[in-house]
């Protein structure tokens, strides 16, 4: 009894010497390029789901198995590597760009994937905005993403833009969506109609996101409907346009030049009538500003008064409405 007793335990060592055997426990360090610490960063055993995540220094300690023959680490925003096991090792992380593309940032600050959210949000970057090279950053936004319609108040340069998301909610009100600048909400709307952005009868002033340049937005993120935008209350309630511009970055200075000009001319004009002068039943009349007035043709040898008293020959102007256009030129 005391013989299989003492066989017992010495079988129960062996084994546990064995598991320990079998486990490797390693540590090392991640930093990024500058030579600063990473943290959060995932360092996983490949081939098993044997991981942890660096800490505030970023560093790491872990368990490997027998069978672990390589190091992977990984980190939102920045290229995996793939290292071969060994004790403190210093690994370091390049920035990529095009995985943090994949990432969306939500209303409530959350990062994830697009094709994880519930809900509809669209992502433009800075190149995809400044291909047209418009005056006003909100036109840039027309046919380049789903559900989102752009209308310009008018023709005047510097005029205003009106965006709908999913529809106008509101007959008379205000449909359009909250606009987010680096975290901060700013008013999109201008004096006058809400829903148009024009004073009525005078002029449009332009609204306020068509101040910015679309040379410094970095990305924007179209967020779409009452979740999506959640974050904003009740003034999102059209969705949201959440603007991220550009920060400095270090490296060598380098300067980008844009130029553009654009001509405009008159596409269609009225046809007006150059046969008889203004006037009442065949008189000529300066208070009547119609063509009832007698026939130019008929009176070229009589003198008429103007409206500073001078008198005139009444003749015919068929360009002068023409005339009065010149050709437009925006630089």
């Amino acid at each position: 009894m005391k013989r299989r007793l003492v066989l017992l335990m010495t079988c129960l060592f062996c084994s546990i010497g064995l598991s320990l055997a079998q486990n490797k426990r390693i540590s090392g360090t991640v930093v990024d390029s500058n030579g600063e610490p990473v943290t959060g960063a995932t360092v996983l055993v490949k081939g098993t789901n044997v991981g942890v995540s660096t800490d505030v220094d970023g560093k790491y300690s872990i368990s490997v198995p027998q069978n672990g023959k390589t190091l992977v680490i990984s980190l939102i925003g920045s290229k995996s590597k793939e290292i071969a096991v060994g004790d403190n090792l210093k690994v370091v992380l390049e920035s990529d760009s095009k995985s943090l593309d994949e990432v969306v940032v939500t209303a409530i600050g959350i990062s994830r994937k697009d094709k994880s959210l519930g809900y509809a949000v669209a992502n433009l970057k800075s190149d995809q905005l400044t291909v047209a090279r418009d005056a006003n950053v909100i036109n840039a936004l027309a046919g380049k993403v789903a559900g989102v319609r752009v209308s310009a108040s008018s023709g005047t340069v510097g005029g205003s833009s009106k965006i709908i998301i999913r529809g106008a909610n509101s007959f008379d009100g205000n449909n359009q969506p909250l606009f987010v600048v680096d975290g901060v909400p700013i008013d999109n709307s201008s004096p006058g109609s809400a829903s148009t952005n024009v004073v009525s009868g005078v002029a449009d002033y332009g609204n306020r996101a068509g101040d910015l340049n679309s040379d410094d937005i970095a990305s924007m993120s179209i967020l779409k409907g009452a979740a999506a935008s959640a974050l904003y209350g009740a003034r999102a309630k059209n969705g949201a346009v959440v603007i991220t511009t550009k920060k400095g970055e270090s490296g060598k200075m380098s300067i980008e030049v844009n130029s553009s000009i654009r001509f405009e001319k008159a596409l269609k004009l009225p046809d007006f009538q150059n046969e008889y002068a203004q006037g009442s039943y065949g008189n000529y009349d300066l208070k009547y500003s119609n063509g009832w007035g007698p026939k130019i043709s008929d009176v070229q040898d009589l003198t008429f008064k103007n409206f500073l008293g001078k008198d005139v020959q009444l003749q015919a102007h068929p360009d002068n409405v023409r005339d009065f256009f010149n050709t437009g030129n925006t630089y």
